[in-house]
């Protein structure tokens, strides 16, 4: 956690702020096949809080405790899209806890979210590695990176000390790499051929990692 602000700890998977215009364009509308499933419910606070769980998925990349601890500005660009007037009704959603979950288990199956867990791991694992090693970004810009990695694969955040240990380790194992490339590189250093040597392996290394992207 050392790399992160308190600010950035504190307001990881969460609202920070209303979201732009162009982020509710982005992540918030909602489009047939989404109308299709929300028309579904019962009573128009459950089709609102859904439809605010979606969009909240797709913006954090995470599900909320609290479902309706979003900006009001969410709620109302929902609303109008669902053509519901009042969208103060969505107060009621949170009252029925099995209701929110059951919707949270619907939308991570019918839109393929999935967990930080075995392939999706390794995949994000290669993918922070890749990026330590062809760009050797700060460990602040590498975890944006990774979190905004999940958010495109739809993998559910994890904790945020979770995806710090993923961030370190990945960042660690490409500057072993760099430092193995180097010390190899003096070894040689005297022979004429050895700074050609060196060009090539940190190249055929760049290229192995551009290619885990």
């Amino acid at each position: 956690m050392e790399f992160l602000s308190d600010e950035q700890a504190a307001g990881f998977g969460r609202f920070v702020g209303e979201p732009l215009r162009a982020d509710l364009d982005r992540f918030f509308y909602l489009d047939d096949a989404d109308r299709e499933l929300i028309a579904v419910r019962r009573g128009e606070h459950n089709c609102l809080g859904f439809a605010v769980q979606l969009g909240t998925v797709r913006f954090l990349g995470t599900f909320l405790a609290d479902p309706l601890d979003v900006p009001w500005g969410v709620v109302e660009y929902l609303a109008a899209q669902l053509g519901f007037v009042d969208s103060s009704v969505v107060k009621k959603y949170a009252q029925r806890l099995p209701t929110v979950h059951e919707h949270a288990r619907e939308i991570r199956a019918v839109y393929g979210y999935r967990d930080l867990a075995g392939r999706a791991a390794g995949e994000l694992s290669a993918f922070v590695y890749s990026r330590a090693w062809t760009h050797g970004e700060r460990p602040t810009v590498l975890f944006e990176h990774a979190a905004a990695w999940c958010r495109r694969e739809r993998v559910l955040l994890p904790g945020v000390t979770t995806l710090v240990r993923v961030v370190q380790s990945a960042r660690e194992a490409a500057q072993g790499r760099l430092f193995e490339v180097v010390a190899a590189g003096a070894e040689v250093v005297d022979d004429p051929r050895g700074h050609e040597w060196l060009l090539q392996a940190v190249a055929g290394a760049e290229a192995a990692a551009s290619a885990a992207l």
